[in-house]
């Protein structure tokens, strides 16, 4: 009789987990046809080789050279693909392709940098990293899931940059049939005073330094959009004249839309009168019932035209995760992991759905969709919670962007991985930053 498996142990479990993501991102790069790994898709980001080398030269950084401390066999590379941009000047990168190493070199590097970094990871069977600094209290679970979360995150990035692409520039990529919608038309559900609680207990789980420390703020009634906001609905604000309108525009988002010359969302393609949706392997029809993806400050400016407003997080929360009976939920839809049931998320399409396609995952107030499809704007500035530290090993990632000019954003696409679509997580971006899957909802008092 053959013997049962041995359980899998939560570092073998990480380990898997890290394998991948990374079959996740190498899927990625396969896209793209070679030629355009020299492209910069979107002008305020790297070229695409950029990212090829990025996510191992993060890798090594973070545990191979920092926690295990290994020579550097290429520190040259170690420094040009360690940090990404977020241009808040207005200025733009300059280089040009003859500026990088070649597509082989970078795969060289990645090869070693993945030889050398299993060969530490294989050598724990639990969690004992050691980081150079001994009184920093991380085990090296923490720093593979820092790892794991990084290239997810980035998983993402490259697939709102290679939306940008040509098509091309890419290989066409199957995906799940589109939902049918449920046809529910647009309204407002009423959200009774209450409590939202945000963040996380520190030693309760995996969150990056932004999601601490858990608190709790009382949240008075309010009103939000059962759905997200609509290609249709936006439709409606930019043939009523609305991005001629100065009086819905904040002052700077204004002068922004005039000197780029902003008349549409990113994805809408003009044909004569209309538009089409470019969607990431072909061009089609407008679809009206699917999400619009916005900057902040084109959502903002629907949402005052509207006479309505932005949710701020703690409203947003608030809608998410409470419930009629005064509790509050892990998900919107209770407190079941993530299935594809429950929305559009964990890389299942390449592009949204309609906004009622996922009466599963609807909140205990009875609203759609507020997880997956599409991240969801907040009126929040991006600033620490109460008892936030930074991360020794990274003490950039959040800090480096409490500068009032990034504003919080929630939810998810369906290019999000599931272990972040966790209640604490927090994105962010600057307002008018175009080219993220950012839609949004709105609310009133």
């Amino acid at each position: 009789m053959r013997e049962a498996a041995a359980p899998e142990t939560i570092w073998q479990s990480r380990l898997r987990q890290f394998a991948a993501a990374r079959a996740t991102t190498d899927m990625l790069f396969r896209i793209i046809e070679p030629e355009a790994l020299f492209d910069r898709p979107i002008p305020e980001r790297h070229r695409l080789i950029f990212y090829l080398g990025h996510l191992e030269a993060f890798d090594w950084n973070l545990i191979a050279k920092g926690a295990f401390e290994r020579e550097s066999f290429h520190e040259g590379f170690d420094r040009l693909f360690a940090f990404g941009i977020d241009p808040v000047d207005g200025k733009l990168p300059s280089d040009q392709p003859n500026d990088w190493p070649s597509p082989g070199q970078v795969r060289a590097y990645c090869e070693r940098v993945r030889e050398i970094l299993d060969a530490c990871l294989n050598e724990y069977e639990q969690p004992g990293l050691q980081p150079k600094h001994q009184d920093e209290a991380i085990d090296g679970g923490t720093l593979v899931q820092v790892a794991i979360e990084h290239r997810l995150m980035h998983a993402e990035t490259l697939a709102y940059l290679l939306h940008q692409l040509p098509l091309h520039r890419k290989l066409p990529q199957p995906q799940a049939p589109v939902p049918k919608a449920g046809g529910a038309a647009p309204h407002m559900i009423e959200i009774p005073a209450g409590q939202a609680t945000l963040g996380q207990k520190k030693g309760c789980g995996f969150g990056w330094d932004n999601e601490f420390e858990e608190h709790t703020v009382d949240v008075p009634a309010f009103r939000i959009d059962a759905h997200k906001v609509t290609n249709r609905q936006f439709l409606e604000f930019l043939r009523a004249g609305g991005y001629d309108d100065r009086s819905v525009w904040k002052p700077e988002d204004w002068a922004w839309k005039q000197a780029a010359g902003i008349r549409h969302p990113v994805l809408w393609v003009p044909q004569g009168s209309d538009f089409r949706f470019r969607a990431m392997f072909e061009e089609i029809a407008l679809p009206l019932n699917w999400p619009v993806y916005v900057s902040h400050a084109e959502a903002a400016a629907y949402a005052q035209w509207a006479k309505k407003a932005l949710p701020t997080e703690e409203q947003w929360h608030r809608a998410a995760y409470g419930a009629r009976e005064g509790t509050e939920r892990v998900y919107p839809w209770g407190n079941d992991p993530p299935r594809a049931s429950h929305g559009n998320f964990d890389f299942h399409r390449w592009d949204p759905v309609p906004v009622d396609a996922h009466p599963a995952g609807r909140s205990g107030f009875g609203v759609d969709g507020m997880l997956g499809n599409g991240w969801e704007w907040t009126a929040t500035i991006f600033h620490p919670f109460p008892g936030f530290e930074r991360f020794p090993f990274y003490p950039g990632y959040s800090a480096d962007f409490f500068d009032g000019q990034h504003y919080v954003i929630k939810g998810g696409s369906a290019r999000t991985a599931a272990s972040m679509l966790r209640r604490s997580f927090r994105n962010w971006f600057q307002p008018q930053y175009q080219y993220a899957y950012g839609g949004f909802r709105c609310a009133a008092d």
